[in-house]
């Protein structure tokens, strides 16, 4: 059991005998009345969105979810595919339920496999990740406005829009909750 006031992102809680992952957590102080903490939580298996107030006193279930260090194989069209790096043994996580990591899977790549009740429910893409462009325009020197950007495309297919001096073939470090460009990476 965990309090509504140590609820985080990042969290996963048990609605109506599902697993969900908090995805939003705003903490809400009212001038009368208890603390409470408004969270949206996006169920692991359908992808459904739940919108729930909960005190900040008040106990909700967490749910007891297994961490599995597993590297990305392939996509079947259908599901994406996981292997662990201990047992080797293979996982299949439905593309449709998480569609918003396609372009943050690279094959060979390690991932962390959430695992509930014995199943595969949710991959766990790094803060941060190493990118190559593999299409850029180019730029004349002197258009510039100070703090331009252009869009980019990533070898995964991942479109960002990065300062205009970045160019073709260039590895650049990616925020991968805010899909932003943090810095090129010079290796």
């Amino acid at each position: 059991m965990i309090r509504g006031g140590e609820i985080s992102k990042g969290t996963i809680l048990l609605i109506n005998s599902h697993p969900h992952i908090v995805v939003e957590r705003e903490f809400v102080n009212p001038g009368k009345g208890a603390a409470f903490a408004r969270v949206k939580a996006k169920n692991l298996r359908t992808g459904n969105v739940v919108t729930q107030t909960i005190k900040t006193q008040e106990e909700v279930e967490d749910a007891q979810v297994d961490m599995h260090d597993c590297q990305y194989q392939y996509n079947d069209g259908e599901n994406y595919v996981f292997m662990n790096n201990e047992t080797f043994e293979q996982y299949m996580i439905p593309m449709a339920d998480h569609e918003e990591v396609k372009y943050y899977l690279k094959e060979g790549e390690p991932y962390t496999i959430l695992f509930y009740e014995g199943e595969a429910i949710d991959i766990k893409v790094p803060y941060k990740m190493v990118f190559t462009v593999v299409e850029s325009e180019n730029y004349v020197k002197g258009d510039t406005v100070s703090g331009a950007t252009k869009p980019v495309i990533t070898e995964t297919g991942l479109t960002v829009r990065v300062p205009l001096f970045i160019k073709q073939g260039e590895k650049i470090l990616i925020n991968t909750e805010t899909n932003e460009y943090v810095e090129r990476v010079n290796e």
